[in-house]
Formats: C-alpha cells, sequence, structure tokens
C-alpha cells in the first residue's frame, strides 16, 4: 500500500510540475482575451456579436503578428530587437519603388522583402551573438539606419498600381460556413486576406520549431541561462544568431504583408510598429528575463491587444491617448503577472 501511495504521490508531484511558467502565463494569456473578447459582445453589442469583426482583427494585424512571433523568439534567448518597425517601412518603400519605378513584379518585390529582412537578421545578429553587442544598442542602430534608407529611397508616399501586385493584395479566403446576415436577410460570408493565412503558417511553422526541435530547445536554454546552456554543449552565440537572422526574416515577411494591406510605400509606414510587437509578445506571455514564451501566447497577446484597441474605439474613446493609456494598463498588469511567476520561481530554487 505504501508504494502504490508513493507512486501516486510522485504521479500528482509530476502533474503540478508539468505546468510550467510558459504554460502559466499561456493559459492566463487565452483566458484574458476570451473574457475581453465575451465582455465586449455583451456589453458593447455592436459589430463583436459578427465573426466578420473578429477576422478584420486578423486581416489588419496579420504583419503584426509576425513581427511579434519573431520578436518573441529572440526575446526568449533574452534578446530584443526594436528595429522590426522601420524594417517593415523600408521593406514597403523598396517594394513600391521596385514594383512602379523599376518595372518590378510580385517575385522580385517578394525577393526584396526577404532579402532586406535576412540582411538586418544577419549583421545584427552577428553583432550581438559573435562580438556580444548589447541588442537593445546594435538594433537601435538597425532601426534608425533602416529610417534612413527608407527617405533615401523615396521620402513621398507611393500607391501601388501593378496588376499582379493588386490581384494579391485583394485575394481573400471566403468562409461559407461562417458570417452573419445583413438588413436584407442575405447571408454575408466572412472573408480572411492571404496575409492573414501567410501569418497563421508562420505562426504554424514557428510553433514546431519551439516545441519539437533541438534549436527550439536551444532558444530556452540560452534564455534560461548561458552559462548552464554552455556547460550542456549548447552553442550560444549561433543560437542568439540564428535567433535574430529568424526575426529578421520574419521582419521581411511581415512588411510584404503589410506592404500587401497597406498597397503603397510611405516614410510613416509601421510608426510604432516594434512596441506594438513587444507589446503582443509580453501579454502573450514572453518574460523579458528570456527562456520563458510562446507563439500560440503570442498569437492571444495580439489579439487581445488589438480587441482592447477595438474596444476603446467602440466606447467612443477616439483620442489616440485612450488606446495607449489601456495598452499600457495592460502591459503593467502582465508585466506584474510575470513579476509574481518570477518570484515563484526564484523561491521554489531556494
Amino acid at each position: 500500500m505504501s508504494v502504490n501511495s508513493n507512486a501516486l504521490g510522485e504521479k500528482k508531484l509530476k502533474g503540478r510540475a508539468s505546468l510550467t511558467d510558459t504554460n502559466l502565463l499561456l493559459i492566463i494569456t487565452i483566458a484574458v482575451f476570451i473574457v475581453m473578447y465575451l465582455c465586449a459582445i455583451i456589453f458593447l453589442g455592436k459589430g463583436f456579436t459578427k465573426p466578420q469583426m473578429f477576422f478584420n482583427i486578423l486581416n489588419e494585424n496579420a504583419s503584426l503578428l509576425v513581427l511579434s512571433c519573431g520578436m518573441t523568439l529572440v526575446m526568449i534567448t533574452g534578446g530584443i530587437d526594436i528595429s522590426v518597425g522601420q524594417v517593415t517601412c523600408l521593406v514597403c518603400m523598396a517594394c513600391a519603388v521596385n514594383l512602379e519605378m523599376k518595372g518590378g513584379n510580385v517575385l522580385t518585390s517578394m525577393l526584396i522583402a526577404l532579402g532586406i529582412g535576412l540582411a538586418f537578421g544577419i549583421v545584427q545578429g552577428f553583432l550581438v551573438a559573435y562580438l556580444e553587442f548589447q541588442p537593445f544598442i546594435v538594433t537601435l542602430a538597425g532601426m534608425f539606419f533602416a529610417k534612413g534608407l527608407t527617405t533615401i529611397i523615396c521620402s513621398d508616399r507611393i500607391s501601388v498600381t501593378e496588376p499582379g501586385f493588386e490581384a494579391l493584395s485583394k485575394t481573400e479566403v471566403s468562409l461559407p460556413f461562417i458570417g452573419s446576415y445583413n438588413k436584407a436577410g442575405e447571408f454575408i460570408p466572412a472573408f480572411a486576406e492571404i496575409g492573414v493565412i501567410v501569418a497563421l503558417l508562420v505562426v504554424a511553422l514557428l510553433f514546431c520549431l519551439l516545441r519539437w526541435t533541438k534549436l527550439g530547445r536551444n532558444f530556452y536554454a540560452v534564455g534560461g541561462n548561458n552559462q548552464s546552456a554552455n556547460m550542456l554543449g549548447i552553442n550560444v552565440k549561433l543560437t542568439k544568431f540564428l535567433a535574430h537572422v529568424l526575426c529578421g526574416l520574419c521582419a521581411g515577411i511581415g512588411g510584404y504583408l503589410f506592404f500587401l494591406h497597406a498597397r503603397s510605400g510611405s516614410p510613416l509606414h509601421a510608426t510604432g510598429a516594434e512596441m506594438n510587437a513587444i507589446a503582443s509578445s509580453i501579454i502573450g506571455g514572453t518574460m523579458l528575463s528570456g527562456g520563458v514564451g510562446n507563439i500560440v501566447g503570442t498569437l492571444f497577446g495580439v489579439l487581445s491587444l488589438s480587441t482592447i484597441k477595438n474596444i476603446v474605439t467602440s466606447l467612443g474613446l477616439d483620442d489616440p491617448w485612450w488606446t495607449n493609456i489601456t495598452v499600457a494598463a495592460m502591459l503593467c498588469i502582465f508585466l506584474l503577472v510575470q513579476s509574481v511567476i518570477l518570484a515563484r520561481k526564484n523561491n521554489n530554487k531556494k
């Protein structure tokens, strides 16, 4: 009997231990989003009762979702990248000039976007990982460099009219079994832009990378403790380098998705996108100290951030400072939750 009771006790302890910090923060993020959206449906009604409202959140934030996923990878390793917003702006402007002034096509513009993202990821990753510069300083320089390049390429707004690109940007995936009825009683199916499909594929791929590959486990190990990771035989420098390269690649993809949605290039595009990406990652459960984070959490972080903005607008608070105040309050709450979890973790170590 004693042997059986001990075995049961061990199973219970293992079950409790299986709820890691990453999973706990993920559960909190999902719960907050569900409660927030249900409250919006119950108390505000309006468009929140229509499925298209939810898909509009995805349509408008497909680019931010990809940027936030790349940010999450870097933050898990203990770093940060504040250049992604201006890299997005640079991608939009370079692709717009290529299509409108240089006779380019969709393929060349895609290659330009990926090339810009990879170039920033490789250079910044090398400086951070191998020369051991501070990630904040390196990516701050990258942000200013991208901003300068954007203005050098063109300082005016460029609208894109290239037929192939227009056809791609207007591509929508209809969801015949999801939708709502209009006043005439006609069923209007919901739709998602092509950018949403690409963004969700990126989420799925990065989720698999973090969960089931050696590189993903290395990201968590390096973010948790560099010295311990090094003692385990993990190449810490290469891991940090690859995190920044993937973040740069995500900036290139996210930049092109922004370009598809905006259909133009402008020096003012994606202003503050890097801050929104960081906020989404934090709300999604990624800890600034590194070693904790989840791509699914980041998805719900983007949804939560966008939903709270829509709620503030629906309340008639159109002034931008109300949105900023609300987002700041959300960040403070989630940072407080992270602090509590971190304190509990440190107590358990003692």
